[in-house]
């Protein structure tokens, strides 16, 4: 129908492709105009970024496909033998594939990036950082790869046997990456579970403790007691037990055990160390500090005092300022704290 109306114009089939370029040249070009001009001005005036991040970012090469489908249309007038047209009409779907491809990785780019920043704004951790990157890698691969499988269609190579080779060549690098794989899904399992997150002061099961520095991608750092930084494989953490002291709030429990002679007035004795452990300054109200009469031991009455503080750092000076009050309180009211002892009974019979 357009040659028709080209050849009512003119029968000229150079002329008809000089029209038909100048047209979509000219349309790529309102195009590019009308979106930056009008478009971009009526996105900012939305809440979000993203259809402004889009327009700027997709307005020429959609233009570019827009000129790319005019020069597609000024060949055909032209009796081109086959080969050459063949090839002509490969090349430029190629690029118009090319162009379709680079908008989709462009769009999923913005989707992407702001979907990480909302998501890194409820996190402490740098992972995010590493997470978006890896997320946009992937998508970035991954398009390009459906764009390669159309364009070699469109120049007739079989993908069929070319999916395969790709598909077993990927289980072997798979394998071959299995635990760097490994750690990295540990990492995105714990930053998106939030099962530790930076600061947080956590214990493994085989003893390792201390502060969470940093996640990573692929290990995490933590900060031990003595000052030792401790680099954790996430593969690993992943499948740990982890006792988080900060969850799900940063208050902890003290324990403090001991003992006083057989014969003491245990009412006394826990009146006297309830006392004393409320003028901990680290201590909390709530939940309220106890003094538990737990045990007749071999060689003393146990006792057992617990209270509360507001974190688990607090917990060593905490616990210390709690023994030595117990300790002077119970010397001050003469209550004896006994050491083992043993009693030995030795019969001398007669023979």
């Amino acid at each position: 129908m357009v040659l028709e109306l080209l050849n009512s114009i003119t029968p000229n089939k150079y002329a008809h492709s000089a029209i038909i370029l100048f047209v979509f040249f000219a349309f790529s070009q309102i195009f590019v105009f009308v979106s930056q001009r009008v478009i971009l001005k009526l996105t900012k005036k939305t809440k979000t970024d993203i259809d402004d991040r889009v327009v700027a970012r997709t307005n020429k090469p959609i233009s570019l496909i827009l000129l790319l489908v005019g020069v597609r249309l000024a060949i055909l007038p032209h009796r081109i033998s086959g080969d050459i047209l063949d090839v002509t009409e490969h090349g430029i779907s190629s690029l118009i594939i090319a162009a379709v491809t680079y908008i989709a990785i462009v769009v999923v780019d913005i989707f992407i990036s702001n979907w990480g920043s909302k998501f890194a704004s409820r996190t402490e951790s740098k992972v995010d950082d590493e997470l978006v990157s890896l997320f946009q890698k992937f998508s970035r691969i991954t398009l390009s790869f459906i764009g390669l499988i159309f364009i070699l269609d469109i120049w007739g190579i079989k993908v069929g046997p070319l999916l395969a080779s790709l598909g077993i060549a990927g289980l072997a690098v798979a394998f071959a990456l299995q635990n760097t794989l490994g750690n990295i899904f540990g990492g995105v399992s714990l930053i998106v579970d939030k099962s530790i997150t930076v600061d947080d002061f956590i214990k493994l099961d085989d003893g390792t403790q201390g502060l969470v520095a940093d996640i990573g991608l692929r290990s995490t750092k933590i900060k031990s007691p003595d000052g030792d930084l401790i680099i954790i494989p996430n593969g690993k953490l992943a499948d740990s037990k982890i006792y988080n002291y900060h969850k799900p709030m940063p208050k902890t429990r003290v324990t403090v055990e001991f003992g006083v002679k057989y014969g003491s007035d245990a009412e006394k004795v826990k009146k006297i160390v309830f006392d004393e452990i409320k003028k901990v300054k680290t201590i909390i109200n709530d939940p309220e500090p106890c003094v538990v009469f737990e045990e007749l031991g071999e060689f003393a009455l146990k006792f057992r005092a617990f209270f509360w503080i507001s974190s688990i750092e607090k917990k060593i000076e905490s616990k210390e300022a709690a023994l030595a009050a117990i300790y002077f309180a119970l010397n001050k009211n003469k209550i004896i704290i006994p050491f083992p002892t043993r009693t030995l009974y030795i019969e001398n019979a007669e023979k």
